[in-house]
């Protein structure tokens, strides 16, 4: 998630001055997990510059911060994690070869939560507990409903199961959650199953997209993830109009797109004023690069 331009100076660290915009020193990940571990996430997605600095680390133990001259010795352990097939990567050039066999000393293959069900059941206790913590109800899963959710194949793995947990939890009422409830939120969420672990998928068309579920259950499913995106912290004041203008601004791209760019038609399927629609444009600051984008999606 560090982005590709930040990448050496948060593992790594910087001195004051080192790039623009350095205006004091920062402490790097390896010198914050001094004889610790550091975990590394979605390493086949480190470019390659990142890769070849990461590799001279692990071989020599040492490393220094950017723009600094002070070798400091690595006493991290590392950890890393990909869902991705590195073979594949280093074949294409994108990995390097001698970096995987650096790493890849002790492997743990993670098997797809679907070859692990005798874990669904403490996974969803715990983020039962974990919902608590962040304000919000707990409720008992009754043994058809933890049945019910050994049985589901969860091509979304624990991801799919923390998301259907926390639904369960914000729309059932009661403080019980049975089985025909883990079944209705399952069929809600189906097609909403974000797919890890090779088990990518096409994106769907515009119009399946339509067809997934109805627009409240899809905006429910944006916040409830938004929320919990934030962790124990409550998002910044101003949520409402910041979800607000990210619905408004695709409704009103698309409808411009469909029209062929023609305000007035649009603001008349709207059911808003042409000026009005023109002050919308000029604040959402929508282009006709934008309408463009979406047009060949309504063909």
């Amino acid at each position: 998630a560090i982005p590709r331009e930040l990448i050496e100076s948060e593992l790594f660290g910087h001195e004051r001055g080192a790039f623009t915009g350095a205006d004091r020193r920062h402490i790097g990940m390896f010198e914050q997990a001094s004889d610790g571990t550091l975990f590394l996430d979605e390493i086949g997605d480190m470019p390659s510059d990142a890769q070849t600095r990461l590799l001279r680390v692990l071989q020599d133990g040492k490393f220094s911060r950017i723009g600094g001259r002070v070798s400091i010795t690595s006493s991290a352990r590392i950890i890393a994690a990909t869902n991705k097939d590195l073979g594949g990567l280093m074949e294409q050039g994108l990995f390097r070869e001698d970096l995987y066999y650096r790493l890849n000393v002790v492997p743990l293959a993670l098997p797809p939560l679907r070859e692990r069900r005798e874990d669904i059941p403490a996974l969803a206790e715990h983020f039962i507990a974990r919902a608590g913590s962040l304000g919000l109800a707990t409720k008992q899963l009754s043994a058809a409903a933890i049945q019910q959710l050994a049985d589901h194949h969860w091509a979304g793995n624990v991801r799919q199961l923390e998301n259907t947990v926390m639904r369960l939890l914000v729309l059932v009422d009661g403080p019980g959650i049975g089985a025909d409830d883990v079944k209705l939120a399952l069929a809600d969420t189906a097609s909403l199953a974000f797919h890890e672990e090779n088990q990518l998928a096409e994106a769907p068309a515009a119009g399946a997209i339509a067809e997934m579920l109805p627009l409240q259950q899809l905006i429910e499913h944006h916040v409830l993830r938004y929320y919990a995106s934030h962790g124990e912290a409550l998002p910044p004041v101003g949520l409402h109009g910041r979800l607000l203008a990210e619905m408004e601004k695709p409704l009103i791209v698309v409808t411009l797109a469909a029209v062929g760019g023609n305000q007035l038609r649009a603001a008349a399927i709207l059911g808003i004023n042409r000026n009005t629609l023109r002050k919308k444009i000029r604040s959402l600051k929508i282009s006709r690069d934008d309408i463009e984008a979406v047009a060949p999606m309504l063909a």
